[in-house]
């Protein structure tokens, strides 16, 4: 397990599902531009969870030899996840993978290895999940549990016709959660070689907002927006920054920015949000309902 580990690279949820299958293509090239190692998970699920259902279940419902049927079929499904990795790269032998498989929920062990890993990385719905209407269950329990940034992955044909060079796109509202995002943000761009576009939007609703005064609050907001890049410019002086200043709600031009970016990074919670409790009210509207890859800055 993480603790095993003192740096487990990117480790990535699998489960066989579309969303899944494009998790561990984007996992793999975010392990190679790192050097990192790439680990799949999949958890094989308890069949005892059936005795919490209310319908009745034949004694011989499940076979004598249950868990071997269910640990093969793991292991093809871990061999395609692997086929798939290798598939995404020009270079497989850039990464190394390894295979891991757990027994219970998915949620839980992958909680466990994000305390060591860079990155988790999940597709947002596994199988049975409720198409364009919420995360899955693995996805939201990370976002709200994991010790590490948060990859959540839909289907790629979002990014089918985005050009190679659509920026990176980061919120910030100048909470602590916000600059952690900053600085996953230009990691990412930097690895990428692509532009940032850093959003700031001053208000939470333009319907507080006294128009008279925009011209001084904008003056303002610019102001801030630089001193929170500033030293993050200084440190990777490759990565081209374009700054956004809005009188808007923050969700909805995240959301109009995301249609041309290619990946999108948002603070785990932002100004009073609860540490470590719940995600943010922002962070969870754009995870819910982009269509491209969006990181959730979480941390320990």
């Amino acid at each position: 397990m993480a603790q095993e580990s003192a740096h487990s690279g990117i480790v990535v949820g699998v489960d066989g599902s579309p969303e899944s299958n494009a998790a561990v293509a984007w996992a793999a090239r975010a392990a190679a531009m790192r050097g990192a190692r790439l680990t799949l998970i999949h958890a094989l699920t308890d069949p005892s969870a059936a005795a919490w259902l209310d319908v009745p279940v034949p004694a011989d419902y499940w076979p004598p030899d249950y868990w071997g049927v269910q640990r093969a079929k793991a292991a093809d499904l871990l061999a395609d996840a692997t086929r798939i990795a290798s598939q995404a790269l020009p270079d497989p032998s850039t990464i190394t993978v390894e295979q891991e498989l757990t027994a219970g929920g998915a949620v839980a062990p992958l909680v466990e290895w994000s305390k060591a890993a860079e990155m988790v990385v999940v597709g947002c719905r596994g199988r049975g999940g409720l198409q364009k209407i919420l995360l899955g269950s693995v996805s939201s329990g990370l976002v709200h549990r994991a010790h590490c940034p948060v990859a959540v992955i839909h289907d790629e044909a979002a990014l089918k016709d985005r050009s190679a060079d659509a920026p990176v796109v980061v919120g910030i509202d100048g909470s602590p959660a916000s600059e952690h995002a900053v600085e996953v943000a230009f990691g990412e761009a930097s690895r990428r070689e692509l532009e940032l576009v850093a959003l700031h939007t001053w208000l939470e609703s333009s319907d507080d907002f006294i128009g008279a005064g925009w011209p001084n609050v904008q003056a303002r907001a610019d102001e801030i927006l630089a001193e929170r890049l500033a030293g993050w410019q200084e440190r990777y002086p490759d990565v081209v920054v374009r700054r956004v200043v809005k009188m808007d709600n923050p969700i909805h031009q995240l959301l109009e920015l995301s249609k041309s970016a290619q990946l999108l990074v948002v603070g785990s919670h932002g100004r009073g949000g609860i540490a470590g409790l719940i995600l943010g009210s922002v962070s969870s509207a754009v995870v819910q309902r982009v269509q491209i890859p969006v990181i959730v800055a979480r941390r320990p």
